[in-house]
């Protein structure tokens, strides 16, 4: 029986949609799958890995039947993908196999039964339910989302804490060394709650947002959450745990303040790296005099130099960082400054803010050098 027939461009869409959240490693075979479910001309194409669940929609279903088959997610992508973009591509279903056929070019695939795919099952009713732009929602995630943990024994820090206020919308990670927060003035929210989205979630969600003005539905139960946009619907499971309390971590009595030039500072810390291992990777920074002083020495005695100006008349202070942590704040930001916030104690974090956006708060602690 014939599934459907597109084009190749048509077809690789949802296939990419949806094959990005399948893992290489699986604890079930049929995990690595795809399910391909047909009504009539209308295709929906579902991956899952258990947490998270992705489903999209086409319209190239061939006949009036109704079927269902999974399929090995990346042996079907690859073949589509290296097809060349004009061709015509056929599905069969026949004998426990799927065909796929385009131009002279032949692919037969394994199945597994359709009914057999563990499909998550979604709450009767949501919490919290608003629409906001998918680019707000894009940025919101991209402002924090290098600052989660990756693989820590305190799991809910392997994700992003989304707190849901009337009025506004936050997203904080945090690593435990190095913290992010940022928020979106968002309207339709009526009560104030927080979840714990994990790491593959947040991911997920900024590669397949737009950077457009049109809307992602967003609906929030106990144990989950759903973004719908477009023809996409993403469910995931929540994360279980007690996030840290940002707002104790974020500084609101720092008094010494000084802007600095992003570009700069970033060449400066790229010409420390070079020099750097991925033990070593703390550069000390000294404040004095308007200058921003930066000096790093590798185990090989090796060392790199430089200076910014900067307008800062407060006393000497010398303090450490981890250079990615400066870094990965450096990269996100778009702006020609960024504004840099000190206590006086070589044991106190930095603060780093951006001038245009108002809910934005990086903060960094300090390391011994």
């Amino acid at each position: 029986m014939q599934l459907l027939q597109a084009n190749r461009d048509a077809l690789l869409k949802p296939l990419q949609t949806v094959a990005g959240i399948v893992e290489r490693r699986h604890t079930m075979p049929i995990l690595a799958n795809i399910l391909l479910r047909k009504e009539g001309n209308k295709i929906a194409f579902v991956a899952t890995d258990l947490e998270v669940q992705i489903t999209t929609h086409a319209d190239f279903g061939v006949g009036d039947d109704v079927e269902s088959t999974t399929v090995a997610a990346r042996k079907l992508l690859d073949f589509v993908r290296a097809l060349p973009a004009a061709n015509e591509v056929k599905l069969k279903l026949q004998d426990g196999k799927l065909g796929i056929q385009s131009g002279r070019s032949r692919l037969e695939l394994q199945t597994l039964n359709g009914s057999e795919y563990p499909t998550v099952s979604v709450p009767e009713s949501w919490n919290v339910s608003f629409t906001m732009p998918q680019k707000a929602l894009r940025k919101l995630f991209g402002m924090v989302h290098f600052s989660m943990a990756q693989q820590d024994i305190r799991y809910y820090l392997n994700g992003t804490l989304m707190v849901f206020e009337p009025g506004m919308v936050r997203a904080v990670a945090t690593d435990g060394h190095r913290l992010a927060h940022a928020a979106e003035d968002i309207e339709g929210i009526q009560s104030s709650s927080e979840v714990i989205l994990p790491r593959k979630t947040v991911l997920e969600v900024q590669r397949l947002l737009d950077d457009s003005d049109e809307p992602v539905n967003i609906d929030v139960s106990a144990s989950q959450i759903r973004f719908t946009f477009g023809d996409i619907e993403l469910i995931s499971k929540l994360v279980e745990g007690k996030f840290p309390d940002f707002k104790r971590v974020i500084p609101s009595d720092y008094t010494r303040h000084f802007n600095v030039n992003r570009e700069a500072l970033q060449s400066s810390l790229h010409i420390a790296s070079i020099l750097m291992t991925d033990k070593l990777k703390g550069i000390k920074l000294n404040l004095e005099n308007n200058l921003l002083q930066m000096k790093y020495i590798n185990a090989d005695q090796e060392n790199a130099q430089d200076e910014i100006e900067i307008d800062y008349s407060f006393e000497p202070l010398s303090v450490g960082f981890n250079v990615t942590y400066l870094q990965d704040v450096l990269s996100m930001a778009k702006t020609d400054e960024v504004i840099w916030s000190v206590k006086p104690d070589v044991n106190a974090s930095a603060l780093i803010t951006l001038p245009d956006e108002k809910h934005f708060k990086y903060v960094v602690m300090p390391m011994r050098i």
